[in-house]
């Protein structure tokens, strides 16, 4: 097990009507979809001749509700690289409201595996 060195990527994404629940907050579903693909980009941009498929998402709990308007930002480290694997640990913060501090509201690891064109792991290489 090799700990990785740190490299951070942050996105943001603002809650629009569409993904709304029938209650009026943000469907999790929705969350769990931004988590992956922005989390898949920055395995992807950490290494460009290599493609990832998710393998594990680890515990998924959800800390707050998010209505429409505010803004979340994901803020994605790099937290482990092995041979052919890549782990990435999202944070998600949210801010409803201007005077308001940013809220943690959801924290998971998403581990993705190097994968060639015949879908077969493929070691990463870094150089």
């Amino acid at each position: 097990m090799e700990k990785a060195d740190t490299v951070r990527f942050d996105n943001y994404k603002v809650i629009k009507p569409e993904d709304l629940n029938h209650y009026g907050y943000l469907f999790g579903g929705k969350l769990l979809q931004w988590v992956d693909e922005f989390s898949w980009i920055a395995a992807s941009i950490e290494f460009p001749n290599h493609s990832f498929v998710t393998l594990e998402m680890d515990k998924v709990e959800f800390r707050r509700s998010v209505r429409q308007g505010a803004i979340l930002q994901f803020a994605i480290e790099k937290i482990y690289q092995g041979r052919a694997s890549v782990k990435y640990q999202v944070k998600v913060f949210v801010k409803n409201d201007p005077a308001e501090n940013h809220h943690e509201i959801f924290r998971t690891n998403v581990t993705f595996v190097s994968v060639d064109s015949n879908q077969k792991i493929r070691p990463i290489f870094t150089h």
